[in-house]
């Protein structure tokens, strides 16, 4: 009897860490674009001329390193908690056979 009048617990994951592929995903993605910036760096070098060459060849020879160190940086893996959520918090679907929602 005591187990009918229970509420039932509504759990939610909004506090998951994000997942190891997703966070590979972001790291490919920061390497490819400092590879790409120093690719168009690499072709300043030969159209340009004075300070803005000079950074350009900075930029060609520094942004690899970046890029590695950046691209081998993962994030500390966080323990996510499934945290209850009361049913009076969450609001209800609309009733689809309702007008004028």
């Amino acid at each position: 009897m005591a187990d009918d009048k229970r509420k039932p617990v509504v759990h939610t994951v909004t506090s998951a860490p994000s997942s190891p592929a997703d966070d590979q995903d972001q790291r490919v993605r920061r390497y490819l674009t400092m590879m790409g910036i120093r690719i168009a760096c690499l072709g300043l070098i030969f159209v340009t001329d004075g300070w803005l060459r000079w950074a350009a060849i900075i930029g060609a020879v520094v942004l690899p390193y970046f890029a590695v160190v950046t691209a081998n940086a993962v994030r500390p893996r966080q323990s996510g908690e499934i945290e209850p959520v009361s049913p009076h918090s969450v609001t209800p679907p609309p009733d689809p056979n309702r007008l004028g929602q």
